[in-house]
């Protein structure tokens, strides 16, 4: 198993060029073809016809946005060219939480980034990166909207608390996990676990993962009443200077709510490094 197809989500935001370098760092590595889909929230023009001079506005915005959008198209192609991997641009007029998750049931991995609240250009819909994760049916990578990255994937950190969400991440993930120069495994150990449950420890997973060739370190780490499933395993990722995070995303659809689980919360609003999030 490996990654052959790589969708990165691109649109007019200061990440789009970063998270673009991410998913061509990583097409070299796995010899991987490159699908650049451009998605950006588009306002409705008729909203723009109730007060006189926005009708206006929104033709300069469009304008604007036609002229970034060949921006960041001739940068791709650019891009593929100096890296030296195949790859094609698509452009959808359709909402990225539909379209996205549509394009990248044919892809091995998809690339997203984090919100960033400070820049307006990254909103392209409500819960994005959530809906991304729990619609898909596919591995997400979510790249931070903050730091550098010059690596990602050689030195993984497995989050393991034995659910179907911890078990998907971890196969998706095996192409980084064979590839990488060191594994961790924590096991999470959570108030609501109890002795005897049927979940599987951290020392069945290392074995699992060492029949492919894996070597992985295996820790454990309790959940204290200061701190969450999500931050100590945010604090475990530093001390262990890993540069992946590899979990379950867990969450569901309730009427037009998004209920999600703790840890994938805090992840999604504090992550440090790339997660590699599977449903």
């Amino acid at each position: 198993m490996s990654y052959k197809t790589i969708l990165v989500h691109l649109d007019t935001s200061v990440r789009a060029h970063p998270r673009l370098e991410t998913a061509l760092q990583l097409a070299k590595r796995f010899g991987a073809h490159v699908i650049g889909l451009f998605a950006v929230f588009e306002p409705d023009p008729r909203a723009f016809n109730i007060m006189a001079g926005t009708a206006e506005y929104y033709e300069q915005h469009a304008a604007r946005r036609r002229e970034q959008r060949g921006a960041i198209e001739r940068l791709f192609h650019a891009e593929i060219k100096r890296a030296g991997v195949s790859g094609e641009w698509i452009e959808t007029q359709q909402r990225a939480n539909d379209s996205v998750p549509r394009f990248a049931r044919c892809a091995d991995l998809i690339v997203v980034s984090q919100d960033d609240p400070a820049d307006p250009e990254s909103y392209v819909g409500d819960h994005f990166p959530e809906t991304t994760i729990l619609t898909s049916g596919r591995p997400v990578l979510l790249v931070p909207y903050t730091g550098f990255f010059a690596s990602v994937g050689k030195h993984p950190m497995i989050a393991w608390d034995g659910s179907r969400e911890a078990t998907r991440a971890v196969h998706d993930a095996l192409p980084f996990l064979k590839t990488a120069e060191r594994v961790s495994i924590v096991s999470v150990d959570t108030p609501r676990r109890e002795a005897g449950d049927d979940r599987i420890p951290g020392a069945d997973i290392a074995a699992c993962v060492a029949r492919h060739g894996i070597k992985a370190e295996v820790s454990s780490g309790g959940v204290t009443p200061n701190a969450s499933a999500g931050e100590m395993l945010l604090s475990r990722a530093a001390d262990l200077n890993a540069d992946l995070v590899v979990m379950g995303g867990y969450g569901h659809a309730r009427w037009q709510e998004l209920v999600l689980g703790g840890a994938t919360r805090t992840f999604l609003a504090s992550m440090t490094v790339p997660v590699l999030m599977s449903h």
